[in-house]
């Protein structure tokens, strides 16, 4: 099989999918300097993609010009302007499906999502063990390509200047800086605003801190005003930056806490450590952040919710288990981000 040497990736969505491609694609270049990447997503989704040395982002406007078939077939010209000649599909749903039709004669390669074991997993009680993580289901498309990958420590990508925006915001980084991102798109993955703000009273806890809060959305920033409160060292950076400065903080954290949500993929993309707190979903999924050891991994007593997972996404919450979050143990949160910053 002859190696392709233009490939096209593509990943639409969502935030944290889009994250967990940059470690696959740093490895791509490291591994394989010679083969061109060209990146299909939207375009708010650049600035996570475009630090890849070498790399070529085309903009998926699946809202505007893109939109409907005819929009795809549209899409699928500009792409073969580039002359790739393979396609290594990380997303596989009904639009990507649509343009590999549209992009005949290349080699192609499909990621596997597992959804049968994933399906296994979620109600099949005697079924809990680990699976592939998004990152090897990733590594194995570019393998089928004829390009085996495998990801390494040093496949982050190297921290932003601080932009002028955060200092006027929060002062210099003369302490360390914790993110915490409390919320996320589902109830049964997001901290209520109660245990939000307990686990900012234990981290203040901490010597020498400041905690940094993240979210998306004016509803997300108006609750994180509520968690910061009157907290000194506290500050709520939802909305007050553009998504761009936003990661070039998100770059220079100490360590970040974050709920089963983007914003952890999108701080371990940088080599950032990461605690996530899971709640109705697990990490033998495979959703676990970059190079997150074991440690990290905060997550519910399992003999008080054997059902967990109860679902994949964390869209699906049986009775009893709506307020699997409450249980969150802060001190242990605390407890291993003194080992992390210590």
């Amino acid at each position: 099989m002859q190696k392709p040497q233009r490939i096209v990736v593509l990943r639409l969505s969502a935030m944290g999918d889009v994250a967990m491609t940059v470690p696959v694609l740093l490895a791509m270049r490291r591994l394989y300097p010679e083969v061109e990447l060209i990146s299909l997503s939207r375009k708010r989704f650049f600035p996570i993609l475009q630090h890849i040395p070498g790399i070529t982002l085309i903009e998926a406007a699946v809202n505007e010009q893109h939109k409907s078939i005819l929009g795809l077939r549209r899409l699928a010209k500009e792409i073969n302007e580039y002359q790739p000649d393979a396609i290594a599909d990380l997303h596989n749903v009904l639009r990507t499906k649509i343009l590999r039709l549209f992009l005949g004669g290349l080699s192609k390669a499909v990621i596997d999502k597992g959804r049968k074991e994933k399906k296994r997993l979620v109600n099949d009680p005697h079924f809990f063990q680990p699976l592939p993580t998004t990152f090897e289901r990733y590594q194995r498309v570019f393998e089928d390509l004829g390009l085996p990958v495998h990801v390494a420590m040093s496949d982050v990508l190297s921290r932003q200047a601080i932009p002028q925006k955060a200092h006027s915001l929060i002062g210099d980084h003369e302490c360390r800086w914790i993110g915490l991102a409390p919320f996320a798109a589902h109830d049964a993955k997001a901290l209520s605003l109660q245990k939000a703000k307990e686990l900012v009273a234990a981290i203040m806890n901490i010597d020498n801190v400041k905690v940094l809060l993240f979210g998306g959305g004016a509803a997300e920033a108006k609750e994180l005003e509520l968690v910061a409160g009157t907290m000194s060292n506290v500050f709520n950076m939802a909305g007050r930056m553009s998504f761009k400065e936003e990661l070039q903080l998100l770059s220079n954290l100490d360590a970040m806490v974050s709920m089963d949500s983007g914003n952890g993929h999108l701080a371990a993309m940088y080599g950032i450590p990461v605690i996530t707190i899971w709640g109705n979903t697990h990490p033998h999924a495979g959703f676990a952040p970059f190079l997150q050891p074991e440690e990290n991994q905060i997550t519910p007593n399992l003999e008080q919710f054997p059902l967990i997972p109860t679902s994949i996404y964390g869209n699906k919450v049986p009775k009893g288990y709506e307020k699997v979050m409450d249980t969150v143990d802060c001190d242990r949160v605390v407890e291993r981000l003194k080992e992390l910053l210590f």
